[in-house]
């Protein structure tokens, strides 16, 4: 997920994502701690969404409130 795809949605389109990608997390720290998980790269990457998402939230937050 690239954050000019990103910049392109609307904060709902945002917010419905960052719920998206925290249940995914949610799910792969279970893999995890069942020894299920067979991609551990997934877990940064996923993280780093949710980072991404969240820091394109507060511009655009920021953008409305001036």
């Amino acid at each position: 997920m690239k954050a000019q795809d990103l910049k392109a949605k609307t904060p709902d389109e945002l917010r419905d994502a960052l719920v998206a990608l925290k249940k995914e997390a949610f799910n792969l720290r279970f893999q995890a701690a069942t020894n299920q998980l067979e991609n551990t790269a997934r877990m940064r990457a996923v993280r780093r969404d949710v980072a991404r998402v969240k820091t394109v939230l507060n511009q655009k937050a920021a953008e409305a409130a001036k």
